[in-house]
This record gives structure tokens, C-alpha cells and sequence, in this order.
């Protein structure tokens, strides 16, 4: 059937042009070349870790790179990249796509030293973690949207307000791929990002601690994710279908967490109503292309289509170039389609057990928690890990990437990978 693409002439969607809006815009295909990342930062006073950091403080510290924007809204740096604030205010930097792994990490290693120069003379410093390690949730933006989403989440416990104000990550953008179902191509592309995810997220598990005591994972970020709302932050439905019409629907279905409402400060959404309900008539008005849009915004699936793939699994890493590594990982194991053959039959034996249980009812066969709660020290992951790795040396050397970022790689794949480790093992070492 082919679905309608423009909107009923009075402004309002329905079902069908809704779903072929998503349909349209979640997957821009064509040769994959460009590659980005968007690295979240947890701010902290120099000298006091466990201090609150207001907005009032870090919001000055920027303001010279944004002019004239003003933070918390979208500003863009004179690179070219945007940064942002998350609701407990944590910094975001997204940089603009390249068309090379050597081009994207040259212009970002710039952005950020800019970045924490400014930050640093204002007696704050940037911390790479998945999880804030010492201070409890705390919200610092008083926005409709964050207010809307806290009062979401909050109806299924605490996890949300950890989520929006203690969590970071570095996510991995690459593009789509070709309109084709051989490797290279969106659908290929899009199974081998749910295949390598749980491996990623293992591979740079760097959040072990919560407000200072051991949490019982490696990646507290994930265990936080996994408690969420599945609807919109667990993967879509595999299977044999197209995946733009599996994230179509995955999207119509997902509740409504903010109805913007022009003058209003309350954007919260009614308690049960998907987007879909709303099309049906189920909410105050009528939604519009807009209320689409920014429904998308709110979905956050490990791997998000918006275009290009975003791969949001992996935890902020630690020092000033930690971000290469699983930046160059992704990227080769992505584009080079002999590491791409190698990696998605590596990760082939995790997804098998998928929805596997013990003798006492537990799930031993969940590879994003088993990766979460064991990292790397899970032998089956490690395995993976290491030829996944492996693959992706491999395709950085035929690919002729700068030598600086293959030697970064080598040394994070000695002191982690081969050794059945990850950065958060240094953090609980760092304890005792």
C-alpha cells in the first residue's frame, strides 16, 4: 500500500500520513561517508567534586562561544558544532558531520579544549563519566519540557530524574546507508548496530558507582536506561520488516511525554495516551506535524534513526581523548564491510541467546544487560569484544586512518579489551 505523505489540507495528520512522515524522514539513504559524535560532559567544581553546579555558574563560563545564543538553548559554535545543556547540566557538544574519521576528530579535539579552557576559568572542570559517581540527582533548568519530562518518569519511580541529571554519553552518528539489503545497506546497517551494541556498551562500560558505593554494574548508565519506560528507550521489534515502518509504529505507539502548549508552563502530557491515541482523537486538540517532530525528540532507543544512525549506548569515556576510541571503533567496524562481516558474526552468539532463562527464572540471555551489569569480564562478550576489536584495527590500518588515533585504539584494546576489563574496572580498583 502506498501511504499518503502530505498532511489533510485543515493542518491535522492522521495515522497513515503520520506514520509515512517517520516513514520518510528515519533513514536518509545513499553512500555512507560522513561520521560525528555528540559527547556529553558532566560538570564539576575544580576543587569540591561533590558540589551542585548551578546554571547560574556554568552558563557564564560558555557565553563567549555562543554569542549570541544564550544557553540552555541550541548554540551554535563557530566551527560549526552546536552545544547544549541536559537537565541536570551536563554539557553536550554535537559536532557537525565529516566526511572523514581524521577530519571529525580534528575539529572536535579543538572544540573541546575551547571548551574546557572556558570552562576551567570559571573553577569548573568537564568529567567523562556514564554516571555521576558521587552527587545525587539534582535538576538545574527549569524548562516546560525537562518539567514535563520529569513528571513522566516520575510515575514509575526514580530512574527517570537519574537518567536526565546524572547520566553521559558519547554517541556515535553515521550515516544510514544505501537503499539496499546487501551489506552497506540501511537495513544491514541498522541489525549490525543492535548486534554490536550490547559489545560497545561492555567494551566502554565506565560507570560502576552511585553516590560513591559500587552499584553492582559496570555501566550504571544502562542499568538506569533499562528501568525506564521501554516504549520509547528499548530497541524496536527485530524481525524480517522494513525497519522504517518498525520505527514508524514504534514511535505511534510510544506515550506522549510533553504537549507543548503556547503561553503555558505545564507541557505535561495525560497519563497513558500514546501518539497514536492522540491521532484518534483521544487528547485536548488535534496533533500537528510539529507535535510529530517533537515526539521523535523524545524517543530514546539505544539506536536512534534520525537520518543518520545514533548510536547512544556507550557511557562518556574518561580524559580528554577518551571519545576517540569508541568514536574510531564504531566508525571502522561501520565502513570497512569485511570488519562489518567479521563484527556482526562475532556478536552472532549473544543475540542467539536473546530471551534465554536460568533455572530460577532469571534472564541470562539479555545481551545490553548482561553487558551492562558484567562489561567485558562475561566471556562470551569478551569474545566478541576482542574480535570486534580486532576487526576494527584492522579496517582503521586499510583505511589509512592517522596513525595517533590507531595507536589510541591498540592501547585502549591492551590494557581493556585482551585483558577482559573496561574503564570502570579502574574505578573500582580506585576504591580499594
Amino acid at each position: 500500500m502506498t501511504l499518503p505523505t502530505d498532511p489533510p489540507a485543515d493542518g491535522g495528520l492522521t495515522e497513515e500520513t503520520a506514520a509515512a512522515h517517520v516513514h520518510g524522514i528515519v533513514f536518509k539513504t545513499g553512500p555512507p561517508s560522513r561520521v560525528g559524535v555528540e559527547l556529553e560532559w558532566l560538570v564539576r567544581d575544580a576543587r569540591d567534586p561533590a558540589l551542585p553546579v548551578p546554571a547560574r555558574r556554568s552558563f557564564p563560563a560558555v557565553a563567549d562561544l555562543t554569542a549570541p545564543a544564550v544557553l540552555p538553548h541550541p548554540a551554535a559554535l563557530p566551527s560549526g558544532g552546536m552545544l547544549t545543556t541536559e537537565p541536570g547540566g551536563q554539557l553536550e557538544l554535537s559536532s557537525a558531520p565529516a566526511d572523514s574519521l581524521g577530519e571529525c576528530v580534528t575539529t572536535v579535539r579543538q572544540e573541546m579544549s575551547t571548551l574546557r579552557d572556558a570552562v576551567g576559568r570559571a573553577g569548573l572542570c568537564l568529567q567523562g563519566y556514564g554516571y555521576d559517581p558521587i552527587r545525587p540527582p539534582r535538576r538545574v533548568l527549569d524548562l516546560p519540557r525537562y518539567a514535563a519530562m520529569e513528571e513522566f518518569f516520575d510515575r514509575s519511580g526514580p530512574w527517570g530524574r537519574q537518567m536526565m541529571c546524572n547520566t553521559a554519553s558519547v554517541q556515535v552518528c553515521l550515516d544510514a546507508g544505501q537503499d539496499t539489503a546487501a551489506t552497506g545497506g540501511y537495513r544491514w546497517r541498522w541489525r549490525l548496530a543492535h548486534q554490536i551494541g550490547p559489545v560497545l556498551v561492555a567494551a566502554f562500560a565506565n560507570s560502576p558507582l552511585r553516590q560513591g558505593r559500587p552499584s553492582g554494574w559496570r555501566s550504571t548508565r544502562q542499568e538506569v536506561w533499562a528501568h525506564l519506560d521501554p516504549g520509547r528507550t528499548q530497541p524496536p521489534p527485530g524481525g524480517d520488516r522494513d525497519p522504517r515502518d518498525t520505527y514508524a509504529d514504534y514511535a505511534l505507539d510510544a506515550e506522549l511525554m510533553v504537549v507543548r502548549r503556547e503561553g503555558s508552563p505545564s507541557w505535561n502530557a495525560p497519563p497513558g495516551l500514546t501518539f497514536r491515541g492522540w491521532l484518534r482523537g483521544q487528547g485536548e486538540r488535534r496533533p500537528t506535524l510539529d507535535d510529530l517532530t517533537y515526539h521523535l525528540s523524545t524517543l530514546f532507543p539505544p539506536v536512534r534513526p534520525q537520518g543518520h544512525l545514533e548510536l547512544r549506548m556507550i557511557d562518556a569515556q574518561p580524559g580528554d581523548d577518551g571519545w576517540v576510541v569508541p568514536a574510531a571503533v564504531a566508525w571502522a567496524l561501520f565502513e570497512d564491510p569485511q570488519a562489518a562481516e567479521t563484527a556482526m558474526a562475532a556478536a552472532e552468539p549473544l543475540v542467539a541467546r536473546n530471551g534465554q532463562h536460568g533455572p530460577n527464572g532469571t534472564s541470562v540471555g539479555n545481551p545490553w544487560l548482561r553487558a551492562a551489569r558484567e562489561g567485558p569480564a562475561d566471556p562470551e562478550i569478551a569474545r566478541a569484544s576482542q574480535q570486534c576489536f580486532e576487526a576494527a584495527d584492522a579496517a582503521l590500518c586499510r583505511a589509512g586512518a592517522p596513525a595517533d588515533i590507531r595507536h589510541s585504539v591498540a592501547e585502549f584494546t591492551e590494557r581493556y579489551v585482551l585483558r577482559r576489563r573496561c574503564p570502570a574496572d579502574d574505578q573500582l580498583e580506585g576504591m580499594h
